[in-house]
């Protein structure tokens, strides 16, 4: 990222914002996320956005980006996302269904919850996906007698509980 020459991209032509040139944003609030900011290069590219996303009564407000040291300071201060990725390898494939076999099959809010009123306990990030693999071994286990059954459909009974 130290390399890059620029500060961001117009999000409608696609342009290079240069550091420490003028730059428009949308006026409207829900325009302006951290994650997702909404920059233009120029008054007739945020003109494109307000008609596609049919604003009533908004402007183009005038900014001026950081610097390239400002815009490097910045970068290294905020923190760094982490990705946590399941180490599941597929035990049935599907034929190329298209299903990612690291996705996480809790949902997450809700089991914390759950043990946490349960138990008192809070739940460690790397529970999502040990828990995503015992259903995944608990459903090819439910296909199996499923399909021993000679049915299309898996039910409750098919599982070992």
């Amino acid at each position: 990222m130290s390399d890059q020459n620029y500060w961001r991209k117009c999000i409608v032509c696609k342009n290079e914002i240069g550091f420490s040139t003028k730059y428009y944003k949308c006026s409207v609030s829900s325009c302006d996320k951290k994650r997702s900011p909404a920059q233009f290069c120029s008054v007739e590219c945020w003109d494109v956005h307000r008609s596609i996303m049919s604003h009533k009564s908004a402007g183009a407000d005038e900014y001026q980006s950081p610097s390239k040291a400002q815009w490097m300071a910045e970068q290294s201060s905020e923190p760094k996302v982490r990705i946590i990725k399941s180490h599941s390898t597929p035990q049935n494939s599907g034929g190329g269904s298209g299903v990612d076999y690291d996705d996480i099959l809790v949902v997450v809010s809700k089991m914390k919850n759950y043990v946490k009123a349960q138990s008192g306990l809070n739940v460690s990030g790397d529970v999502n996906s040990v828990l995503s693999d015992i259903i995944r071994q608990a459903c090819d286990q439910a296909i199996i007698k499923a399909r021993a059954d000679g049915r299309k459909t898996m039910m409750a009974r098919d599982f070992d509980v």
